[in-house]
C-alpha cells in the first residue's frame, strides 16, 4: 500500500484594504467636495475644508462602525456639522439631500491609485497561484460598487465587508472570516493584508497572524510598531511583488 503524500502548501492570499490602498478615496473627496462647495456658495480654502471634512468622517464614521449611528446616520451628521460651520443648519431631511448632492460629486471623482494595477498584475506574475480578496470597513454593497466602477470587482474572489459580517478592523475576528472564506484554515502564515491605516490595517493583520503590510504613502514617521508585533513598510503598492514574493512563494 503507498503512503498517501502529504499536502502540499496551501495557495498564498493577498488582502487588501480599498479606500486609500487601490482607490484614490481622499482624492475623490476632496475634488468632489470642492464642486459641492461651489454649488452651494460657500468660501473658504479648499486644503481646509478637505481637512475638516476628513476630520467629521474619521469621527462619525468611527461611530457608525462602533454602532452608535447608522451608516445614513453618519452621512447626515457629517453634513449637519459641516454645513453649520459654513453658517447653514439643516435638519435631517436636508442633511440627507446634502450628502447625496455631495456624493454625487465624490463618485464622480472615484480613480484608483495609479501603482494599483501595475502592482496587481505585478504580483499574479510572481506568485501565479495567489488568490486574492478585500477586508474593509463598510457596507458591501456600497464597496462592491467601487470595485465595480473602478473595473476591478472580478480581480478578486472574496470580499468581506464589515456592515455585512458584524466585526470590523481592528479586529481580529474579521480576518479569521477573511480567511476563512478562503479556506486557508491555520496557514495564516500564507496569508498578508495590505493597508493605508497603520493601526487598523497592518496591525491588526499582524496581530491576527497575518502579514502585516502597512501602505504608508504620505511619509509618516509617528507610527510606533508593538514591540510583539512585526508590521512591514511599504511607501507605494510596486514594492509588493518583490516584498511578498519571497514570504509567500511555496
Amino acid at each position: 500500500m503507498s503512503a498517501t503524500a502529504p499536502p502540499g502548501p496551501a495557495a498564498p492570499v493577498i488582502l487588501f484594504d480599498l479606500d486609500d490602498t487601490l482607490m484614490a478615496h481622499r482624492a475623490a473627496v476632496t475634488a468632489g467636495l470642492a464642486l459641492h462647495m461651489r454649488d452651494l456658495a460657500y468660501e473658504g480654502d479648499s486644503a481646509a475644508a478637505s481637512d475638516h471634512w476628513h476630520d467629521l468622517e474619521e469621527e462619525h464614521y468611527h461611530s457608525y462602525l462602533a454602532g452608535r449611528l447608522t451608516f445614513e446616520g453618519q452621512r447626515r451628521a457629517r453634513a449637519r456639522d459641516f454645513a453649520i460651520a459654513h453658517g447653514e443648519e439643516l435638519d435631517d431631511l436636508a442633511a440627507g439631500a446634502w450628502f447625496d448632492r455631495y456624493f454625487e460629486r465624490y463618485r464622480a471623482s472615484w480613480s484608483l491609485h495609479d501603482d494599483a494595477v501595475p502592482a496587481l498584475d505585478a504580483l499574479v506574475r510572481s506568485l501565479p497561484d495567489a488568490r486574492f480578496g478585500i477586508i474593509t470597513n463598510g457596507e458591501l454593497d456600497f464597496q462592491l460598487a467601487k470595485l465595480e466602477r473602478l473595473d476591478i470587482r472580478d480581480r478578486f474572489e472574496h470580499v468581506i465587508a464589515s456592515g455585512d459580517v458584524g466585526v470590523a478592523k481592528p479586529d481580529p475576528e474579521i480576518f479569521r472570516i477573511a480567511l476563512e472564506r478562503f479556506g486557508l484554515g491555520t496557514a495564516i502564515g500564507r496569508a498578508a493584508y495590505i493597508g493605508d491605516r497603520f493601526a487598523t490595517d497592518a496591525v491588526g493583520a499582524a496581530e491576527a497572524g497575518l502579514i502585516g503590510v502597512w501602505l504608508n504613502r504620505t511619509g509618516d514617521d509617528s507610527a510606533p510598531v508593538p514591540a510583539a508585533t512585526t508590521v512591514l513598510e511599504i511607501s507605494s503598492l510596486a514594492e509588493l511583488p518583490g516584498l511578498l514574493a519571497p514570504l509567500l512563494a511555496g
